[in-house]
């Protein structure tokens, strides 16, 4: 798994016509004609590539390798994984602001476009040590505040954005979509990691001064992505929140387009009725998955920020070769992604978590026996990349999909805020104690706790067993 995990996407194989989109957010009574959904699914898939390109200058194994040319510590790698999920408390915040909003795409402006253009300071601050203005301490210390702010204002805007993608795809698409809109983002990555990383390591100016321009133009291309959600269907939260329940706007809704087009507009926008009786924490199945989701979320943090730190640090391998594997893995998860996709609409999302969550659990104990030979260098850590994009895929895109379906629609973005709060404060509780294992040596370092991830993340697939499916229409 990657340093920083990055959710990755690819275009739904339909013909797109380009449609004008109103330019208020629409309340779920108005119809969405089905050439606007189509619309909104390619710009979101657009949006999706872009932010690939961001992600991977602002996290990942070029941030793991910026760091390490700093000589940060494994406290710091272990801080640089916790704060994004420990952010995510204020997840229920920005949910609550978020409903009070009138337009979902104007909330992701004010969240996620502010966060992002923060990343400029890191930018200045690159310029700042080559000028002898500033020192790698303090470069080090920048970098933290900038992930833990960014992070913050992307904590306040995530659930908006999950419960505004929610209400634009089909319910009967959800696995297909977003497998190929993955996909997308996976053959970014598989094609701009290692043009970047070479790119890193053989900068004229040196290492730094080479992420630097990486950043800068990581962080131009983030901020295009999120232009692409202007030309997504606009939703109005409030007027989702009281719509609901209504059955008699959605049958005068129903009346008005074709049996073709109302069962999407009903797939989109009419929840399951016995589902809207139940507040979050009278959810027993809501509850059986938060479980699932935050003991998961700290098992497989105590050991992931660290297999990019093993690399770089303990095998000293240099930076190239290691984003050639994240490449690997990228590719493995492009090609496993629509696999995963079809089969999780067939046979639903919890058999795969499940099935494919062994496998991941025992993939840590595979570092066990992993040196700094030609063997391993240019067999095994190869496969082992692989394996973990093609499992990861599954994990990544049926997590989503499951808490999609176990979530209501009315104030849904509230149960992904709380679950994403949840599993982020145990995740970063899981990488802080793995950040304070490494550091001794009667505890195995990091070999000794990859074993220990392994076990937990065994353990934390029980609660997975007695989570009920809602049934695929």
């Amino acid at each position: 798994m990657d340093f920083v995990q990055v959710e990755t996407t690819a275009p739904l194989a339909l013909e797109i016509p380009q449609v004008s989109l109103p330019p208020t957010a629409l309340s779920p009574t108005s119809r969405i004609p089905k050439d606007a959904i189509r619309t909104s699914l390619k710009a979101s898939t657009a949006d999706s590539v872009l932010a690939a390109v961001y992600s991977l200058g602002t996290g990942g194994i070029l941030l793991s390798n910026f760091l390490v040319e700093l000589g940060a510590s494994p406290v710091v790698f272990g801080m640089l994984c916790s704060i994004p999920m420990l952010v995510n408390l204020i997840q229920p915040l920005g949910a609550y602001l978020s409903e009070r909003s009138t337009s979902r795409f104007q909330y992701s402006l004010r969240t996620h476009g502010i966060g992002r253009l923060l990343w400029l300071a890191l930018v200045i601050g690159i310029v700042g040590v080559s000028l002898g203005a500033i020192n790698t301490h303090q470069l080090v210390i920048l970098t933290l505040l900038i992930v833990l702010f960014s992070n913050l204002l992307g904590g306040l805007g995530t659930a908006s954005w999950l419960s505004w993608v929610a209400m634009i795809v089909p319910r009967r698409l959800r696995g297909r979509y977003f497998g190929t809109r993955n996909s997308a983002a996976n053959l970014t990555n598989l094609v701009c990691v290692p043009m970047a990383g070479l790119a890193v390591s053989h900068w004229y100016g040196g290492t730094l001064q080479g992420y630097g321009v990486v950043l800068l133009i990581s962080i131009i291309l983030g901020i295009a992505g999120l232009g692409c959600q202007y030309f997504q269907v606009d939703m109005n939260p409030r007027s989702q929140n009281t719509y609901y329940g209504n059955s008699t706007k959605i049958s005068e809704i129903q009346s008005e387009v074709t049996k073709d087009e109302s069962s999407e507009v009903a797939e989109s926008v009419h929840p399951p009725q016995n589902q809207l009786t139940h507040s979050v924490w009278k959810n027993s199945n809501f509850l059986r998955f938060l479980l699932y989701f935050s003991f998961w979320a700290l098992a497989v943090n105590l050991s992931s920020p660290f297999f990019n730190l093993y690399m770089l640090d303990t095998l000293d391998l240099d930076v190239s070769y290691v984003t050639i594997y994240n490449s690997l893995q990228a590719g493995a998860t492009l090609l496993m992604l629509i696999l995963w996709g079809k089969l999780a609409d067939k046979i639903g999302n919890r058999p795969i978590l499940i099935g494919i969550g062994i496998l991941v659990a025992a993939t840590p104990l595979l570092w066990l026996g992993i040196g700094a030979n030609r063997l391993d260098i240019w067999l095994w850590l190869p496969l082992l990349h692989i394996l973990a994009g093609g499992t990861w895929a599954a994990i990544d895109l049926c997590s989503n999909n499951i808490q999609l379906a176990i979530a209501p629609i009315k104030n849904q973005s509230i149960y992904f805020a709380i679950a994403a709060a949840v599993a982020g404060g145990s995740g970063a509780l899981g990488a802080t104690i793995g950040s304070f294992i490494v550091q001794f040596a009667q505890f195995g370092g990091l070999l000794g706790l990859f074993a220990l991830s392994s076990l937990f993340r065994l353990a934390a697939l029980v609660p997975l067993v007695f989570v009920k499916e809602p049934m695929r229409g």
